[in-house]
């Protein structure tokens, strides 16, 4: 082979020529894991890492929680709280969730919505979205407020479309809307009639009040029974305006409740939808489960009123479409395309959730 000629891969690296480190000599020392008795964190109570002091008192907060020691335990996170680096994001996160669900239990909502309404504006990917989501979700199931509920659950789905659990738990919601929207229309409908019945009282007696004690004259003036007849026409007037808008107030809670119905049976379908799709590739309790779930479901769908082509046609748009808001919104169209009802005027209006896929 000639001088100076290069050979592919007979290059070497620095690490070859370096002297190796010498081993000590006999076996090596035995690993012994550190073992921790029961409240360990009780009996270490000072240290010199400020960290390590703030996980003790953590770990406290977190005993104290299992113990249902609630207020207890929203001491030693509130404490931990304001001691913590600004650095530190992750005890940062775990304190202020172990605030949250202290305040849920102790009843103070508010408070626990405000740290996890800061939650979800501090959260940086998809993992701490959901866990905030998951909080203010148990806080809102706590509370009467349906709506919020709701809210919660369409930003998950937002976030999982594929997630059947969630569609199940949004169907829920809806059910357990529709008979507060029928409360609602017909506690406004009797108030209505209540004001309406009483406006028409006062105004047939002008001088009721301080003067109601004085007695009417046997025979009126002419002019006073004119003004009567004009204050009676003007009466059927107020009472031909009002009872239209009680009607207009009917028509359109009739129409909340028909599309929260439809968004009850849809979401319903498509958890339907998604438990089959994952029902092969499951065994033992978690099969059970699923075939629960939808025997529950179809239980459930009995309860509706549409036809059994209607309930097609919803099949078969939560197979096109994964994603909620575009899910009821190709829902609307194929109803007005097809004609399945005859109005669907102020129905399946666009959810104002935040989208994120």
């Amino acid at each position: 082979m000639e001088t100076g000629c290069w050979l592919l891969g007979g290059e070497f690296e620095d690490s070859v020529f370096e002297e190796r480190r010498e081993r000590r000599p006999g076996p090596p020392a035995s690993y012994r894991a550190k073992r921790c008795e029961p409240q360990w964190f009780y009996e270490e109570t000072e240290s010199n890492d400020d960290v390590e002091a703030l996980t003790l008192k953590k770990f406290k907060g977190d005993l104290a929680y299992r113990r249902q020691e609630y207020q207890k335990a929203l001491q030693e996170y509130s404490s931990i709280s304001e001691k913590l680096p600004s650095t530190n994001f992750a005890m940062k996160r775990d304190v202020q969730e172990g605030q949250v669900r202290c305040l849920v239990h102790l009843g103070r909502h508010t408070e626990a919505l405000e740290i996890a309404t800061n939650l979800e504006n501090k959260a940086t990917n998809t993992d701490h979205l959901t866990t905030v989501l998951y909080l203010q979700l148990a806080i809102c199931s706590s509370l009467p407020n349906l709506e919020k509920t709701v809210l919660c659950l369409q930003k998950l789905i937002s976030l999982h479309p594929f997630d059947p659990w969630n569609w199940g738990k949004l169907a829920e919601a809806y059910l357990n809307l529709g008979p507060a929207l029928s409360t609602l229309c017909a506690s406004s409908q009797k108030q209505n009639n209540f004001t309406s019945s009483d406006k028409t009282v006062k105004s047939s007696f002008p001088h009721s009040g301080k003067d109601c004690l004085l007695c009417f004259p046997e025979t009126l003036p002419e002019s006073s029974v004119f003004s009567m007849e004009a204050s009676s026409s003007n009466n059927q007037k107020n009472e031909k305006a009002l009872k239209n808008i009680q009607n207009c107030v009917a028509e359109k809670r009739e129409a909340e409740l028909l599309e929260t119905q439809m968004k009850a049976c849809a979401s319903f379908i498509r958890t339907r939808l998604l438990l089959q799709l994952t029902q092969p590739q499951q065994t033992s309790f978690a099969l059970e489960r699923n075939l629960r779930t939808q025997q529950e479901i179809e239980d459930k769908m009995k309860g509706f009123s549409f036809k059994e082509d209607t309930l097609l046609l919803i099949a078969e748009v939560g197979l096109c479409e994964p994603r909620q808001q575009r899910y009821f919104s190709w829902l609307q169209y194929r109803f007005l395309k097809n004609s399945r009802i005859s109005s669907t005027k102020g129905l399946f209006p666009c959810f104002t959730c935040l989208l994120i896929t």
